[in-house]
């Protein structure tokens, strides 16, 4: 499957993701053009290249109203400070959410880009919302700090859709530590937003040894929103490597670096689970079979044993998607008399299948199209077969003889 992987080991920042994903579409235009849809002015891009510690990365550079935002993004509130250290106050209209959603709503994006840019600024407000103990309503993000982060969210929403991969995943995140400056004075590190937005998500992060700010807001909620997990790279083939740099000169190198390539899909989500039962009755058993089967059960089956005391008995094996194992394993615990249940992953191959309903001289029949290695096998459902055999008073053999689940 095609997968996206995020090395934060120097931290992410909103122009550190977009360097980084433009280098892995290879078209430095695209963005720039695409950004074009949201129909609001006021800023400009500059892409370059810059080096750090030896690495050269694309620098993506946000300029509003002539004002060189240095690359970093944490200025969504209206007196947020921005990461240079430096206070710098503007006075603009402000934007609360509504207000920055009506922009990314009224553009021409398509709305896989127009949802993920959402999600995203919904997990800033939320942050701010909590840190300014305000509403999300009360929340407003300052002019140049919206059109600053809608550039930064809404350009990594259309780099996503245009990579479209199947997963993304990241290494665990690196912040900083210490105090920085900013308008509210100093704060430390990671900065309230960004630990609120951690704190309301699966993000797994550490800090590190590098007496500065590493994560900013922006970052922080892209990587939340977009992430599944956070794990050390898997097996993968690399396609390519896309490198966004921040602006700091860092003792480690100041670069996002993301891989894109062929991950071999993991059959760790299908899991085996067993017990041994020797003093329940068929009754219970099959009543439990069918349960599990209605809550998600993909195979459930008895096998006859012996056990201590050459006491005949039964081995039930239920097979499951991983996320369905708690669920499956209370209704064990509770329909029958076992004390312990073993579990196993194991590997699955799946034939892809389509469910459809052909005409028969009897009438309408539910089958299954399965295909395999360019070939198609039609399978009949077995309910619907047994339906038409009773409704035409005919053996259930005969309907196996039909032409129509024949494929020529």
């Amino acid at each position: 499957m095609k997968t996206l992987y995020f090395d934060c080991s120097s931290g992410i920042s909103g122009n550190m993701v977009l360097g980084a994903l433009t280098e892995i579409i290879g078209d430095e235009q695209y963005l720039i053009q695409e950004l074009k849809k949201l129909n609001t002015d006021g800023y400009k891009i500059e892409i370059s290249k810059k080096v750090k510690n030896g690495i050269t990365g694309t620098y993506i550079n946000v300029i509003v109203d002539g004002k060189d935002e240095y690359g970093h993004e944490h200025h969504i509130h209206e007196h947020e400070e921005h990461h240079n250290g430096s206070e710098q106050h503007h006075h603009h209209e402000h934007r609360n959410l509504a207000g920055v959603n009506k922009i990314i709503e009224e553009s021409s994006l398509n709305e896989k880009v127009k949802d993920l840019a959402k999600r995203i600024f919904l997990r800033v407000a939320k942050a701010e919302s909590k840190v300014h103990n305000k509403s999300l309503e009360e929340v407003h993000f300052h002019e140049v700090g919206a059109i600053d982060s809608i550039v930064d969210i809404v350009g990594t929403a259309i780099l996503i859709d245009k990579i479209n991969p199947d997963k993304i995943i990241s290494s665990i995140v690196n912040d900083g530590y210490g105090f920085i400056e900013c308008a509210h004075g100093t704060m430390s590190v990671p900065v309230p937003a960004t630990s609120e937005i951690f704190a309301n998500s699966n993000v797994k992060f550490r800090q590190i040894d590098v007496d500065t700010e590493l994560v900013t807001p922006t970052g922080a909620a892209i990587i939340a929103e977009l992430a599944e997990e956070f794990v050390n790279l898997p097996a993968m083939t690399t396609e390519k490597i896309g490198w966004g740099t921040g602006s700091k000169d860092l003792k480690i190198p100041n670069v996002l670096k993301v891989y894109y390539g062929d991950m071999q899909e993991s059959n760790e989500n299908f899991v085996v689970m067993e017990t041994n039962v020797d003093d329940c009755s068929g009754e219970i058993l099959g009543y439990t079979s069918e349960k599990l089967f209605k809550n998600g059960a993909l195979d459930v089956f008895y096998t006859p044993i012996f056990m201590k005391k050459n006491r005949p008995a039964y081995k039930l094996t239920v097979a499951c998607r991983k996320e369905d194992t708690f669920k499956l394993q209370n209704i064990i615990f509770r329909e029958t008399t076992t004390i312990g249940i073993r579990y196993r992953f194991e590997s699955r191959t799946e034939l892809g299948r389509e469910f459809e309903e052909i005409d028969t001289k009897y009438g309408k029949l539910k089958v299954k199209k399965v295909t395999n290695n360019g070939e198609t096998y039609i399978y009949p459902e077995y309910e619907s077969m047994k339906e038409l055999a009773e409704k035409n008073n005919i053996p259930l053999k005969e309907l196996y003889k039909l032409n129509e689940l024949k494929i020529d």
